[in-house]
């Protein structure tokens, strides 16, 4: 559900007869000012379009795994882990199940995988987009290096539920994969204090991304789904009154004990 969307001029000379004597004094600084432009682009290319870096902690490839769907929740285009206490929620751009957050107390991670050129990491490219949208709507970004590699950290306008406007803490990570990248988004508690972060950080490192044979454009979300015997429990809406026609879900709440014959509970056992 949350995509990134992706995010000068020389300026003209004077070309006039008498203005072309006076340039030979000023082409050597423009000459080496045209160098550092060039070596500035070509890094800005070199950041842009590095190749995915190895993940030796993962987010895993679904080749790299032997047994995905053991001890995690099979959602399809992503096998999301699963730890004691933890809420499971999907979230859903049109008819399709685009990601799945993790609740835990009070900290969330969003996972939301996509696809990605071969050869190309995108998550450079991505965090200056996010960056860029989120100072625009007046918000600030501290990048560092953290847990998981390079990530933002940010402070998002928000309308609180008071009406007044005030400041969301929420961490940005990402890893990018073959073919696939996985962003997380951490929210809550985890945010706020990353170091009380370590098990949302865990379940992104564990997390499996299947990208599937299937031609894909870059960017495109790898749509996910719900388990077959999977309980859908929309929000606002109480565990008794499941089984009553309802209006379409937004959260499906499960164990992994569970998922065999339909959860029961919002949490993992």
């Amino acid at each position: 559900m949350l995509r990134s969307v992706p995010a000068g001029a020389p300026t003209g000379k004077d070309c006039d007869v008498f203005g072309r004597r006076g340039k030979h004094k000023e082409e050597p600084e423009e000459a080496a000012l045209a160098t550092s432009e060039e070596a500035q682009d070509e890094d800005e290319v070199r950041k842009v379009r590095l190749e995915p870096a190895p993940r030796p902690e993962g987010p895993w490839d679904v080749s790299e795994v032997g047994s995905p769907a053991e001890g995690r929740v099979d959602l399809g285009g992503l096998f999301v882990p699963g730890v004691p206490g933890m809420e499971l929620r999907v979230e859903v751009a049109g008819d399709a199940i685009v990601a799945a957050t993790v609740v835990l107390k009070d900290s969330a991670v969003q996972l939301q995988a996509f696809a990605a050129p071969k050869r190309e990491g995108i998550w450079a490219e991505v965090r200056e987009e996010i960056a860029s949208g989120i100072t625009k709507q007046g918000g600030t970004i501290d990048e560092i290096e953290g847990p998981l590699g390079w990530e933002l950290r940010a402070q998002v306008p928000v309308q609180l539920p008071d009406g007044k406007r005030g400041l969301q803490v929420v961490r940005f990570v990402g890893v990018d994969g073959p073919r696939w990248f996985l962003r997380g988004v951490i929210s809550g508690q985890g945010a706020v204090q990353p170091q009380a972060a370590g098990l949302l950080e865990q379940i992104f490192r564990d997390a499996v991304v299947v990208r599937g044979d299937s031609p894909m454009a870059p960017r495109d979300p790898i749509v996910l789904k719900l388990p077959e015997d999977a309980q859908m429990v929309p929000d606002g809406v109480k565990q008794e009154q499941v089984g009553e026609e309802s209006a379409p879900v937004s959260r499906f709440a499960g164990g992994l004990d569970k998922l065999r014959r339909g959860p029961e509970t919002s949490e993992v056992r």
